[in-house]
């Protein structure tokens, strides 16, 4: 028989803990990759693709003195369906660490980035990476476990080009019975400042507005101070029809924020003028939501004095 107590345990429990951290701990700075080499060179038609994706059209990503965008510093390093054969085995054995000890689930949390020279066509994107921090033990609502941040160091034809750190969390998911019930509280405001105030009158008045650029007539959402195309300052707007297809969509599970009863459909709404929005999709169950299915505006109350503009579906769109 045992005859510890639990103070007895409590202490062995530290000791156990303080001992996995250690061994965590002993993964920092680590290589993660070693003279890494991005599988294609910074080329035009990635740059087109990401720019007509995001609907950014700033000319100085196109023509021939063109860039890349700068938010574009992960995708020349990354593997893709094929994957890398430059990684070292520090993280694989990182994460089969943290496996074995039940954090089996993993979210990315964050990514940083810092830009130290622009990317152009012909660039060769080499890259270090390591493991720069593993977290003591965390609990979260989806769960306990350990952030691991790994940064890695770009360069560009050999010169330093930026600097991505992206962070995960490695988890043991919380008991189901703790997200049982539904979530209860207002939902929360959106931010409304001087560049958008405009939308958010229009809102109110059961109109979804849209700005148009007064000097070269580019439709834009969401609102901005000037126009991404030409630069200009000057616009005016236009009322939508409300017409519109789901783009793309995702159905959100966690976490469970309070006023939100997931599972749910956030989509990427692109509307009959040319722009696209984010918003809910309503009035069709979150899996049959599907990508080039038809949707018309409708307004939400969500309280006594705020609507938000949703789109509703039916489960006779687009399979």
């Amino acid at each position: 028989m045992n005859g510890e107590g639990p103070a007895g345990q409590a202490a062995r429990g530290e000791v156990v803990g303080e001992e996995f951290y250690g061994r965590l701990k002993a993964y920092e700075g680590r290589a993660a990759a070693t003279v890494g080499v991005g599988k294609d060179l910074v080329n035009e038609p990635m740059i087109r693709h990401w720019c007509e994706a995001m609907g950014d059209a700033n000319p100085s990503y196109a023509g021939p003195d063109a860039i890349a965008p700068p938010t574009m510093l992960q995708a020349w390093t990354m593997g893709g369906l094929s994957g890398h054969t430059d990684r070292s085995a520090a993280q694989d054995e990182l994460f089969a660490l943290l496996d074995g000890a039940g954090y089996t689930s993993v979210v990315a949390t964050d990514c940083e980035q810092e830009y130290l020279r622009p990317l152009r066509p012909g660039d060769r994107i080499t890259f270090d990476a390591v493991i720069e921090a593993v977290s003591e033990l965390k609990t979260t609502k989806l769960g306990t476990g350990h952030f691991v941040t790994t940064r890695m160091d770009v360069r560009a034809d050999g010169q330093p080009a930026g600097t991505h750190r992206f962070r995960i969390l490695k988890y043991a998911p919380a008991a189901k019975g703790k997200l049982k019930g539904k979530p209860k509280g207002e939902r929360p405001r959106p931010v409304i400042n001087r560049d958008n105030t405009g939308f958010w009158d229009g809102v109110a008045q059961h109109r979804l507005l849209i700005q148009r650029c007064a000097e070269c007539g580019t439709r834009r959402f969401p609102w901005l101070p000037g126009c991404a195309g030409c630069g200009s300052p000057e616009w005016d707007t236009i009322e939508a029809s409300g017409a519109g297809t789901v783009y793309s969509y995702v159905v959100m599970h966690h976490p469970p924020f309070p006023a939100f009863d997931p599972p749910y459909a956030v989509g990427l709404i692109e509307l009959a003028e040319g722009v696209r929005m984010v918003s809910n999709v309503v009035g069709v169950p979150y899996d049959k939501v599907r990508i080039g299915m038809p949707v018309q505006l409708e307004f939400l109350r969500v309280d006594k004095d705020w609507e938000l503009p949703v789109f509703g579906g039916s489960d006779g769109g687009a399979g």
